[in-house]
């Protein structure tokens, strides 16, 4: 089969041809059909301090076809479609009993990151069907989609909460579609480029502000008072500083931006605000399973705000993904990029 590799050492990623997986006792074999580019596999494929490292394949934003079982695999059958969690957890160490939380897991058995391939073997622990509503892009929206609700819910939004989401990626783009699902009141996007205002104002945001010398009064403006919660959704240095600036007394911090280097902040200043703040990873099945089940009323039923794809500005073949990821490596103007297999 064919499979994206990654070198190491912040080379280009290489197309290979490998053997084709096969199940084990309790494993799906799948057939991917896509699997999106997170700005994770950007950040670690370029040499850097936090790195995939030597000849990995990888890829976690996936959804496919199952086309083989293993022989422990029950209660799946060939032809159902799934996403996958792609963190395998051991379910006994305290992460994985008291929260759940796959990406936590002590043990760490092992990874189910290799969606940039034909096929991946997956164990059955970490599959969720895709109800026939939802489509592979769909599917392959899951995991995103998961993160941004794992980290909105820890902000525990309250009906009426004013919002500000610093960021305009997609976990930016998510972490606004779940604050309005979850009861916002006022909600503002903040990013430094006005480039995704529309595709924010779409998600569920009420307001879009630039970063800049003005900024503070103008969220203030649109919001009707200072936010009662702040996500952060763009991981780069000085963006907690900025979420503590800009959140009300008592104000509920959330990052969710991952930033790799050190990011201070003044404890006074935020101790005079007496705000919480709080970082998250991850997700649980949980999660994966609400957002299927979610979509799938939503399709059937004409619920929901906007369709989650919207952020999809993108498909590319496999062949393909060597010079997309140089390419979203510089300016560009692409929101999610998704690889199809079979393209």
């Amino acid at each position: 089969m064919k499979a994206a590799i990654y070198p190491g050492q912040g080379q280009p990623i290489v197309i290979e041809t490998l053997p084709d997986p096969e199940p084990g006792l309790g494993d799906l074999l799948i057939r991917v059909d896509r699997c999106g580019i997170c700005g994770t596999d950007l950040s670690m494929t370029k040499g850097g301090m936090w790195d995939y490292g030597p000849g990995v394949q990888f890829g976690h934003e996936y959804a496919g076809t199952i086309v083989g079982l293993g022989a422990q695999a029950t209660g799946w059958k060939v032809g159902e479609r799934i996403a996958v969690l792609p963190s395998v957890a051991c379910g006994e160490c305290e992460p994985c009993r008291a929260h759940g939380n796959n990406v936590l897991c002590q043990a760490k058995p092992g990874g189910a990151m290799v969606g940039f391939a034909k096929y991946a073997r997956v164990p059955a622990s970490v599959a969720t069907r895709l109800p026939q509503t939802l489509s592979m892009a769909d599917g392959a929206l899951i995991e995103p989609m998961a993160i941004s609700l794992y980290g909105t819910r820890m902000a525990q939004i309250r009906p009426g909460d004013r919002v500000v989401v610093l960021g305009g990626g997609t976990v930016a783009l998510y972490a606004i579609y779940w604050a309005r699902r979850l009861g916002a009141g006022r909600i503002t996007a903040m990013s430094r480029s006005p480039r995704r205002r529309d595709l924010c104002l779409d998600m569920g945001a009420d307001a879009f502000v630039a970063f800049g010398d003005n900024e503070a009064g103008e969220v203030v403006e649109a919001l009707g008072g200072a936010p009662q919660v702040v996500l952060e959704c763009v991981g780069a240095e000085g963006m907690l500083m900025k979420a503590v600036a800009h959140a009300a007394p008592f104000g509920r911090i959330v990052s969710l931006g991952f930033c790799t280097s050190p990011d201070p902040v003044i404890p006074a200043l935020a101790s005079y605000k007496c705000v919480s703040m709080h970082f998250a990873v991850g997700y649980s099945m949980k999660e994966f399973l609400y957002i299927a089940e979610m979509l799938d009323r939503d399709r059937l039923h004409g619920g929901g705000h906007v369709d989650p794809k919207a952020i999809v500005s993108a498909n590319v073949g496999l062949g393909d993904m060597p010079a997309t990821f140089e390419m979203l490596r510089g300016a560009n103007d692409e929101t999610k990029v998704h690889v199809c297999m079979s393209e």
